[in-house]
């Protein structure tokens, strides 16, 4: 025994040291093939294709867990792909933003000699923020006939009004509209607006566009400048003409409404 003792001591050293470097060998082998990630995703934040230098940046974790060294660079280089796509995507959505701006004056018009579209209210000391609408579609010019009037405030919220009035109350809670064989038509609402004067009863109605519209604002926009049937739904039916300036002035504020939402998402 005390004759192998010795001999067993050096055969413990050998297979250590050979342990020993075998590890460190695997351990360089393994941030080797690590490397060829780091170096493309590198290569890939250069010319600004970030979403392939994060990619490459992940396989470093998922191939080589181990390559402690190579997976702390992607770290930090992964820190500079995610800021420069921060400028790269602030830069892009000022850009929309400007254009979408420009959009919206363009549609406004009332400048440059160009006809006024809309007319724009805002009373400081009772609102926050203002509405646009159609000229044609003033309320004093309309106060006595049945008609649908759109407007839209300074954020894109498009709401479509249905104004009725009569000797009697219907008690509309929505609205279909029809022409060449196709029809839209509002959800039900039970918040009816009514009044009356002397002379006759009214009733009032908001759709909201993309809420309780149903579809009927955009299905206005393909008819825009046509003459289309209205039929206010209630507890009783009453069917009346929507003018060809009405469709027209709707699908108008409904253009205005879209240029306004798409500047109010980017602001």
């Amino acid at each position: 025994n005390n004759v192998l003792q010795p001999v067993m001591k050096k055969s413990i050293c050998f297979s250590f040291l050979l342990f020993s470097l075998l590890f460190f060998s695997c351990g360089e082998n393994v941030e080797k093939s690590a490397g060829r990630f780091l170096t493309a995703a590198q290569a890939a934040f250069e010319v600004g294709r970030y979403d392939e230098a994060k990619a490459q940046i992940d396989s470093i974790k998922a191939v080589y867990p181990k390559a402690f060294e190579a997976r702390k660079a992607g770290i930090a280089l992964l820190r500079q792909v995610e800021l420069a796509e921060a400028h790269r995507n602030y830069a892009y959505t000022d850009s929309l933003l400007t254009i979408s701006r420009a959009r919206v004056e363009e549609i406004v018009g009332g400048e440059d000699g160009k006809a006024q579209r809309f007319t724009f209210e805002k009373d400081p000391q009772y609102q926050d923020i203002g509405l646009y609408y159609s000229p044609l579609q003033q309320l004093a010019r309309n106060a006595q006939r049945c008609c649908l009037r759109a407007t839209v405030d300074e954020h894109g919220r498009m709401t479509l009004t249905s104004f009725w009035r009569g000797a009697k109350y219907i008690h509309h809670h929505a609205v279909k509209v029809s022409a060449g064989g196709t029809f839209a038509q509002t959800v039900t609402m039970d918040n009816t607006y009514e009044s009356s004067d002397a002379l006759a009863k009214t009733e009032r109605n908001d759709f909201i566009l993309g809420e309780s519209d149903g579809g009927v604002i955009a299905w206005m926009a393909l008819h825009a400048g046509e003459a289309v049937k209205v039929e206010y739904l209630g507890d009783t039916n009453w069917v009346t003409t929507l003018t060809a300036a009405d469709t027209r002035a709707i699908a108008d504020v409904y253009e205005l409404a879209q240029a306004l939402q798409a500047v109010h998402k980017l602001s």
